[in-house]
């Protein structure tokens, strides 16, 4: 039962992905983002940035999208593998995945004072990490239950 529910939440984690990977491009401009591009501006630019500052900023926020899109496609996969066949292989893939972006992303995102990026990094190892990491315990020991 606990692995089930485990392997939703992940699902859930996959499809917030690709939503927040098609919003993205979406919401780029929109006032939404204002705080989140003002405090990236005003570290950059020390205030508000030029039109074309603003624009090129706009401009990577929204091509972040599809890359964000990509990585739930590809986890999405990993789940699916995970899922059907227990395997401990691609839980771990996961977990790694994660362990090799967080610390850069939140160490780049803190030398531009850009905390919300640390913030959303965090939460996002707090809500994936540990059930990545049962999951995967779960399965090879499983696995090695059954070879035995």
């Amino acid at each position: 039962m606990k692995r089930m529910l485990l392997v939703r939440w992940m699902y859930i984690a996959v499809a917030a992905h690709l939503v927040v990977g098609v919003l993205l491009p979406l919401c780029a401009g929109m006032p939404l983002t204002d705080g989140y591009r003002r405090s990236i501006e005003d570290f950059f630019f020390g205030g508000e940035a030029s039109q074309a500052g603003r624009a090129l900023h706009m401009w990577w926020l929204a091509l972040f999208g599809p890359t964000v899109q990509a990585a739930a496609i590809w986890m999405a996969g990993l789940v699916v593998i995970g899922d059907q066949q227990k395997n401990a292989y691609a839980w771990l893939m996961l977990a790694l995945g994660l362990i090799v972006w967080a610390p850069q992303d939140m160490l780049i995102s803190a030398r531009a004072h850009c905390w919300t990026n640390v913030w959303l990094d965090l939460a996002a190892l707090t809500l994936m990490l540990p059930p990545l990491l049962w999951l995967c315990k779960t399965d090879l020991a499983n696995k090695n239950r059954k070879a035995t």
